[in-house]
Order: C-alpha cells, then structure tokens, then sequence
C-alpha cells in the first residue's frame, strides 16, 4: 500500500495538516480498500498546533517508509524550521520518495533545498516573500497547483485539496479521484488559477519612484492610454518608462495596467448588477472580446464564470463607473 506522511512541527496550520489526512484517508480502491496508509509523522512527543496540541504517532524516522512525504505549513514563516525536520526530508527526498506542499510549506520545502531551479507555489500572499527568500526557485503565484514530477507544491488552504486530489488521481486514476472528491464535496477540477482569489489590490512599487505614475494610471484606467502616453505623463522614453518598470514592479507598464484594469473589473462583477460588457468598457478595455480575453488570462476563468461564483448581494452605485476618469 502506498504510504503517505504527514509532517508535523511547531506552529503547524490545523488545515493544512488535515487536508492531506482527510484527502488520502478517504480515498478508495475499486475493491473498497484503503488507497493509501497515512501517517502523521512529528520530530517530538507533542506538538503546539496553536488553537490545540497535537500527539502524533509517527517519529521522523517514518519518512524512510514512505512513498510521499506531504509538508503543511506554518503559521509563523520567521520561525525556524528545526534542523532534524530538514535533514528527515532531505533523506527522503534523496531516497526517491515524492515531496509535496501545502500552503506556505513550500517555504519548508525550500529551505530543504527541494525546490532548486524549480518551478513552485504557494500562498498569493506569500508568493513574493517566497521568491525574495529564496531566489533560485521559479515562484508561479497565480496557479493552484504546481507538478513537477517527485515535487509538488500548492496554493492557499483550499488549494491543497486540489493538489491532494491531482495525486489520487495519477496514482489510481480518475474515477477512484472522482469518488475521492465526491466524498470530500469538492469537484475534482476547479477552473482557473489562485488569481481569481487575490485581493484587488494591483502590483506596487511601494516607496518607489514609480509610485506617483502608478497612483496616475490607477486613475485614468478607463481612458485609452498608450505607452506613449504614460511615458509622456512620466517624462520620460518609453524604454526608459519599460526598464523601471521592470526594476521595481517586475512588470511592464501596459501589463500593469491589464491587470489593474482586471482587478477593478472582478470588484464590479462581485458587487454590482452592472452588464458584462459594460463592466469591461467601464475599466478600460476598448472591445468585449478584448476584455473577456485578457480578464480569462489573469483570473483563469471567463468574467460570466467569475461573477457566478463570487457575486453577493447586486447593486448599482452610483459611482461604478470611477475606475478612473480625472486626467490629474
């Protein structure tokens, strides 16, 4: 039988250790078996899981037994990670066993090591305190999964049940992963990507000189602007406006703007009864087919997709259309 362990240390997050446990216990074989053996597995007698302890029944040494080793995360990320921790999933790592996240346990993975020159997630939130810490690792904060083979990270709380389910579904394929989601009331595949979950605040350049400009073209979203005319409101070239754009925002300043746009769009699709269409002519965007294109390429899912799942109560302010308007 396939083993699953589950490590457990200080500051453990209850969701993301119950996550992996409640995924992989309920999962079935056709014959009505157990499709894996879980362990959660702790470095001493108790753990401080915050709101409770936690007795596990599984030292570190059980990581030599299994075939996937799963890491929550913790709730303090400045916390050190204790050194037998590391070396336990370094050893297992090395053996060949597969090594999997949840949440902002990528970061325990990387300090490990384990996600060297790979591509990972985590967190949004976390997503660039991640990538400054650890700089050799390729960090995709808009997606609810990433499978690199033996290493596999994910996003936030829920996105850790994406993940789990992706496993049961490569090791004993779809309908024993279907019946595992079904259990777990949860659709095998959610569309889109983390994005659709990000605050609506867009990429800062906190503190820059760059600051004032963004704060600009936040206002002016709706209107057509160009390159051209942000680098004029700049004072200065285009490829200059493009170089430090790219220093303090990692971005570029049209694509900046897109995603501006895309985020104000998901406020107005959340909160008002507003048209579609019009929700995209409102931010910006010259074309419906423009909008619903580029609003699909940030968020993963269609606008009409976006406001089934996140629409609360409808209403019409009077203000839905200041995305931007002032010229100052």
């Amino acid at each position: 039988m396939h083993t699953v362990a589950v490590v457990a240390f200080d500051g453990v997050i209850g969701f993301d250790l119950a996550t992996p446990l409640e995924v992989f216990g309920r999962a079935r074989l056709f014959d009505g078996r157990p499709a894996y053996d879980v362990r959660v597995c702790a470095d001493r007698d108790e753990i401080n899981a915050g709101a409770f302890a936690l007795r596990a029944p599984w030292g570190l040494d059980a990581l030599s037994a299994a075939d996937t080793v799963v890491v929550p995360g913790v709730a303090d990320l400045k916390a050190a990670i204790p050194p037998q921790v590391l070396d336990a999933l370094r050893a297992a790592a090395a053996r060949g066993a597969r090594m999997a996240s949840i949440c902002v346990g990528a970061f325990t993975l990387a300090a490990a090591g384990l996600l060297d020159g790979r591509r990972a997630t985590t967190h949004w939130a976390a997503a660039s305190a991640l990538a400054r810490r650890y700089p050799t690792v390729n960090v995709e904060p808009d997606v609810l999964y990433v499978d690199e083979g033996n290493v596999l990270t994910s996003a936030g709380a829920a996105a850790g049940l994406d993940l789990c389910l992706h496993i049961v579904r490569c090791d004993h394929g779809g309908a024993v992963a279907a019946e595992t989601a079904r259990l777990s009331v949860m659709p095998l595949e959610r569309a889109g990507g983390q994005a659709q979950f990000i605050a609506h605040e867009p990429p800062t350049a906190d503190g820059s000189s760059l600051q004032p400009l963004l704060e600009w073209m936040a206002r002016n979203a709706a209107r057509n602007l160009s390159l051209d005319d942000v680098a004029a409101r700049a004072a200065v070239s285009s490829r200059t406006l493009i170089r430090r754009f790219r220093e303090q925002t990692g971005t570029t300043p049209m694509q900046w703007l897109t995603r501006y746009r895309v985020r104000r769009a998901q406020q107005l699709l959340e909160t008002t009864d507003v048209p579609v269409e019009q929700v995209g002519t409102l931010t910006g965007f010259a074309a419906a087919t423009t909008f619903r294109e580029r609003f699909k390429e940030v968020v993963g899912v269609s606008p009409w997709a976006y406001r089934r799942a996140f629409r609360s109560r409808p209403h019409s302010p009077a203000n839905a259309g200041a995305v931007g308007t002032s010229s100052g």
